[in-house]
C-alpha cells in the first residue's frame, strides 16, 4: 500500500475542497506502473519563493518553477517528495484557459509520475514524450473538463 501526504493544503485558498481530487490524482498515478510500489509520496503546496529556493538549492536553477519532484525511495520501496507552486499553476491555467483544478491536478500527476522514474525532455517535445501522454491520459481520467491547453494560449 502507498500512503499520499498531502501538506499546507489548508494555506491555499484555491485547494481547499479539492484535497480529495488531488489525493485521488496521485493515486490513479501511482497505479498507472503494472507494480504499483509501496511507500509513501508526500505532496507539499508551496509559494513561488519557496520553490525557487528549492530548484536552486537541489537542481541548481535559479528560478520559480510549477513543481519539483524527488525520488527518494530505494528498491521495491517508493519514498517521493513533490512540490508544486499553486501561484503557478493558477498562471498557466489562466494562460492555457483551463480551470485551476485542472492544472492543479495535473501537476500532482505530473510531480508523482517522475517520482515513479518517468522523465521527459527539457524541450517543447516533451509534450510528446511517452510521460507527458501517459500523463494527459491520466488527467482526462479525473478532470471534469477537457484538460487540453487552448491552441491559442500563449
Amino acid at each position: 500500500m502507498i500512503a499520499v501526504h498531502l501538506n499546507r493544503v489548508d494555506e491555499w485558498e484555491e485547494l481547499l475542497g479539492l484535497e480529495d481530487t488531488l489525493h485521488a490524482a496521485a493515486i490513479i498515478a501511482l497505479e498507472s506502473t503494472d507494480h504499483p510500489p509501496e511507500g509513501e509520496i508526500s505532496i507539499t503546496f508551496v509559494g513561488d519563493d519557496e520553490i525557487r529556493g528549492l530548484n536552486r538549492q537541489y537542481l541548481g536553477r535559479d528560478r520559480a518553477t510549477d513543481v519539483i519532484a524527488f525520488e527518494l525511495g530505494d528498491e521495491g520501496r517508493l519514498l517521493g517528495d513533490v512540490y508544486i507552486s499553486p501561484e503557478a499553476a493558477l498562471r498557466s491555467a489562466a494562460d492555457e484557459r483551463i480551470a485551476p483544478a485542472t492544472e492543479l491536478v495535473r501537476l500532482v500527476v505530473h510531480g508523482t509520475l517522475h517520482t515513479l522514474g518517468h522523465d521527459h525532455p527539457e524541450s517543447a517535445d516533451r509534450w510528446r514524450s511517452p510521460m507527458f501522454e501517459l500523463q494527459e491520459s491520466l488527467v482526462r481520467r479525473i478532470s471534469v473538463e477537457d484538460p487540453t491547453p487552448s491552441e491559442d494560449a500563449e
